[in-house]
């Protein structure tokens, strides 16, 4: 009896360390004794838009930065004309990197009043899923990106929702989330947003916080906040987690709140003559910030 104890606590305690293991490396994000709720990346807008894919990655990794969006138009150079072998290598190159590709940082926006336009900008984020999908992201940011001169606020929010509609359905067949990036004149307002998600109700979209300016007008940023956290994607972008001109403590402590376990994606606009250094002290700053308000200082 108590050999077959000792056997049956052994095989437990192997199955449980397996299990363990699979679910770090499926869920890379989920919540450990050892990890923090949040995980973070880099947006190559900026910092990293000057750099090739390998590079992309040695200095995410130097940096202990665990994840990447690749923004289109970047010397990274994957963009939709990669051919299947060319996109196999990218997978390839992230495969055997401990950077994970988060996904894509598209420039495809729905508001335009011109049908053909829209029409395009729906087939190039279809092209940007297929992508993503080849070389193992997970999913594709794109944008509302302005309310238009002339034509009712209410007609373009619904027409970027319908067009959101589209190719969430799409994405999904393909193991790819949307992303819609608070983002544009007007569009970056967070009522704005709500009413645009409002109308996507297909739960494969999602929405990518941006730390805009207009975060924070009345009747305030937790407020604003509470209008889509419940519609809230993988991606929320950030500046310098160090500057004082937007509250990141009071951010962390919501996204907290609200259980958010996505990534946290640095989109830096300062010149930094170290940019690895650079990332290197944001991650600091965002180790610190997820222990205070764990601690709730």
């Amino acid at each position: 009896m108590a050999t077959s104890r000792r056997r049956f606590l052994t095989v437990s305690a192997a199955l449980t360390a397996s299990l363990s293991s699979r679910l770090s490396a499926w869920c890379p994000n989920a919540q450990t004794a050892t990890s923090p709720r949040m995980s973070l990346g880099l947006v190559t807008y900026q910092w990293g838009q000057h750099w090739d894919l390998p590079t992309v990655l040695r200095n995410c990794e130097a940096a202990g930065l665990q994840g990447v969006e690749l923004r289109t138009e970047h010397k990274h150079g994957v963009e939709p004309a990669l051919s299947a072998d060319q996109r196999r290598e990218v997978r390839a190159q992230f495969a055997d990197s401990p950077v994970q590709l988060v996904g894509y940082g598209s420039n495809a926006e729905f508001h335009s009043p011109d049908p053909a336009e829209v029409r395009r900008n729906v087939e190039l984020t279809k092209a940007y899923i297929h992508l993503m999908h080849d070389c193992g992201g997970s999913g594709v940011k794109v944008k509302p990106n302005a309310l238009v001169t002339d034509v009712p606020v209410q007609q373009t929010l619904e027409q970027i929702g319908a067009a959101l509609n589209e190719v969430a359905a799409y994405g999904a067949d393909y193991g790819q989330a949307i992303r819609l990036e608070v983002h544009g004149r007007g569009t970056d307002e967070l009522p704005h947003i709500r009413t645009i998600m409002d109308i996507a109700t297909h739960p494969n979209v999602g929405v990518c916080w941006n730390c805009n300016s207009t975060d924070l007008k009345e009747p305030g940023l937790a407020h604003n906040f509470r209008l889509v956290q419940h519609r809230l994607a993988q991606t929320v972008h950030v500046r310098e987690l160090d500057v004082p001109d937007y509250p990141y403590r009071e951010l962390f402590a919501l996204l907290t709140a609200a259980n958010y376990t996505g990534w946290i994606l640095l989109e830096c606009r300062t010149h930094a003559n170290d940019p690895v250094a650079a990332m290197a002290r944001q991650k600091e700053v965002f180790e610190q910030l997820l222990s205070e308000v764990a601690k709730g200082e």
